[in-house]
Formats: structure tokens, sequence, C-alpha cells
């Protein structure tokens, strides 16, 4: 069982430049950093990396849950703090949706960040971190070429479940998590960023010790790159994914959300 998104791993042209951008305009806690490398702490329960890599880069995209009752408030300290808001074919940058709303921004890399907040997300259940009062982070994209084989794969191995099933775009749920399983060929919204695949490390929370075997007895073990007692590291799809034991509460993620409706992607 998938709990959440653990962690986030990224290449980065810059590390002063992420820096810059991470901790000094987002004021993200810095956990530990070395000359090519640097770890941010946006929630206690997950970590966003980046390691200077002199290649060119995909951008990556990723949204975190805030509560809906501070949004337009988020929103307001984005403009204060200068960062530019992506808009829409009309002009307008925040965007409502059946059950919440968002926006978009970029960071020095070119990766497509998100603000989303959901009026059905219980925010007492986890409590808000930071200046952004990050919830989790709700969504990370993973353009592929086979939509259905990466979400097939997900929901036979890691036990998530899909929603909206097709060849194009899937979310593929376990927990708080929401994996957005694009084509290749289909453009990020709102300024129609072509979803080309990141080089990336995407970390699982997993309910337990036991569900780390379990999952390591149906892994070729070709695919297997590290494995220890507490920790599981694969590459499927030109991903590298890594798994560790959750942080959460296991009742929090089906106390956290209703039934899903569509969400214009």
């Amino acid at each position: 069982m998938i709990t959440h998104f653990a962690g986030l791993s990224l290449n980065t042209v810059s590390i002063q430049g992420v820096k810059q951008f991470y901790h000094h305009q987002l004021g993200f806690p810095i956990q530990s950093s070395s000359k090519y490398t640097i770890t941010f702490q946006p929630t206690s329960d997950m970590t966003l990396t980046f390691e200077e890599n002199h290649e060119p880069i995909s951008p990556a995209h990723f949204a975190f849950e805030v509560p809906y009752s501070q949004f337009d408030v988020l929103v307001d300290q984005l403009h204060a703090r200068g960062i530019t808001l992506l808009t829409w074919p009309d002009g307008e940058a925040v965007k409502a949706f059946e059950t919440g709303v968002n926006v978009y921004f970029r960071d020095g890399d070119g990766n497509l960040l998100e603000l989303i907040a959901h009026h059905y997300v219980q925010g007492d259940v986890v409590v808000p971190s930071g200046d952004w009062q990050i919830l989790y982070m709700r969504e990370i994209g993973m353009p592929v070429e086979d939509v259905r084989e990466l979400t097939q794969w997900m929901r036979e191995t890691l036990q998530m479940r899909v929603r909206d099933e097709s060849d194009w775009f899937n979310f593929v749920i376990g927990g708080t998590a929401h994996a957005v399983v694009v084509s290749t060929q289909r453009r990020w919204i709102p300024i129609q960023m072509v979803a080309l695949p990141p080089r990336m490390t995407v970390t699982f929370g997993v309910q337990d010790l036991g569900r780390l075997l379990q999952m390591k007895e149906q892994l070729d073990d070709q695919e297997i790159i590290d494995s220890t007692e507490t920790a599981l590291t694969i590459k499927k799809f030109n991903y590298i994914f890594r798994f560790v034991p959750s942080s959460l509460a296991l009742d929090i993620p089906a106390r956290l959300h209703l039934p899903h409706r569509h969400r214009n992607e």
C-alpha cells in the first residue's frame, strides 16, 4: 500500500539557482547541502532534492496540496515574493475547477510547479508546513511512451488505483500520492509545455516493512538497483523509484479524501 510521496530528486544546472528559488523565495528549509547537491524539507514527511548535473534538463511537473481556506492568501504571497504566475489563454492565472482551485509557476530550471487546493481535503488531518502551509506533495508527472503499460504496472505491483483510465492521461493513486501518468505526446497545461520524461527519483512511502518484502518478491532482479532492510530502489520505465516505510499514520489517506472527480488537466 502506497501512502504518500516521501521524496522527489531532480537534476539542476545550478545549485545556487535552486537555493535562491526554493530557500530564499519559497522559504523551504534546507535539510542538507553540499557543493553539488541540496535537499529541502517542504514538509516533515517529504524531501525535495536537486543534484547539479551538466546535462540538458527535461522539466518536471509536481504539485503541492494546500488548505482550500488559505489559497487566496497564498496566491497573494506568491505575488508579494516576486514569483511569476503562469496564465491561461484567457489571461487568468488562478483557475477554479469542480472540486477546487490551482495556480502554476516555474523555477529556474523550467520545472512546472503547482499549488492546488481541494474543498474536500480535510486540512485538520495533516498539520500544514511552512510559509505555504503545504499539506503534502500531491502530484508528480510521469510522461511515458506507453501510458497503459506504466499504469498497469503501478496498479498490479504497487497496488495503486486508477482514475479515468485512458491511453493519454491517468491519475494513479496511492494514499495522498497522485502519479500523473501521461503520454509524451501530451502537453502540460496551462502553457502547453511538452511533457518530456524528466530524470528523477520518486520516493514512495509504503505501509510497512512487510510490504517492501512483498514488492521485492514481485520484481525482476535486474530492475532492483539497491535493497536494504528499510528501503528498496528500482529502475522501471526509465524512472528510478524508491520505497521506504511510511512515516504517516495508516488512516490518514482515507480520512483526507472524498471520492474523486475529474479535473481539467
